[in-house]
């Protein structure tokens, strides 16, 4: 064995939830490509050659926990890839609530075992979870699937922004407790991504930092340009990183920041919670 072969996932099985299209077809398609056997687990059927397919709905308790007993062995890497747009009932489920129970099921019937990692998709409209951690605090504290969907009735979350903050903050705070365990969790922040979810939405989701990629010649990321780091995150080659919510934009952010690229200034402020 050498030392790049960490990088690698021969001889791991990898379930991706979500892996029937957009980001979560590409890791799918490139965890196989690095040798893993890939299960994929969706409510659309996926395309993908050699993969086994377990059907999920994520929006239900009872799909989540009959897809969970028919996954059997434990697996070494958990892609949490599902999610959807506003307006789609059930939102705060799909793109969190229910990802969070597939998680503490599978650790708490071993199916994540020492060694193993987690990688879930978040949003750039995640970022600024740092200045609500507080009020994030006491969702991740609720962490029974129905009480959790209590609390968002009741407190308001159910949102695209809200959901991808729930992520970022579940991530940094979840990673001691699971490292405890033997196990990483990570998440990335893609920017703007060609993905079929995207183009329901393009105005918005393609047209953000579409000034900031015409000036340097770019186009919106492709699903493969996004799950190239998330893949990483959950190698062996990644074993010093957990609890880090890596931003996959580009560098929109960043220069927006630092002005470096004042015109993002703002909107990258108010997205990270730093606008005064």
């Amino acid at each position: 064995m050498g030392l790049f072969d960490s990088f690698g996932y021969k001889g791991k099985r990898a379930l991706v939830v979500g892996g029937a299209t957009g980001m979560g077809a590409a890791v799918a398609e490139l965890v196989q490509d690095a040798g893993a056997e890939v299960v994929i687990m969706d409510i659309a059927v996926p395309s993908l050659a050699g993969a086994a397919y377990i059907e999920v709905n994520l929006a239900d308790k009872g799909s989540i926990d009959s897809a969970l007993d028919q996954l059997g062995a434990p697996v070494n890497a958990l892609f949490s890839c599902a999610g959807v747009a506003d307006g789609t009932p059930g939102i705060e489920k799909v793109n969190f609530i229910g990802h969070r129970h597939m998680i503490d099921r599978l650790l708490a019937e071993g199916g994540l075992p020492r060694g193993s990692a987690v990688g879930f998709i978040s949003s750039a409209a995640g970022l600024g979870w740092e200045s609500n951690l507080e009020r994030l605090k006491d969702y991740l504290a609720t962490p029974d699937f129905d009480a959790a969907v209590k609390w968002v009735e009741d407190n308001g979350g159910a949102d695209y922004m809200s959901t991808k903050q729930a992520i970022c903050a579940y991530v940094s705070s979840a990673a001691f407790a699971l490292l405890k365990q033997g196990v990483r969790i990570n998440a990335i922040c893609p920017g703007p991504t060609d993905t079929p979810l995207a183009q329901a939405n393009k105005e918005l989701w393609l047209g953000f930092a579409s000034d900031y990629r015409t000036e340097l010649g770019l186009e919106p990321s492709t699903p493969v340009e996004q799950a190239y780091p998330l893949v990483f995150l959950c190698s062996d080659a990644a074993v010093a990183i957990t609890g880090h919510v890596l931003v996959t934009d580009v560098g929109y952010f960043a220069a927006g920041l630092t002005e470096s690229y004042p015109p993002a200034t703002d909107i990258a402020r108010f997205l990270t919670g730093r606008l005064t």
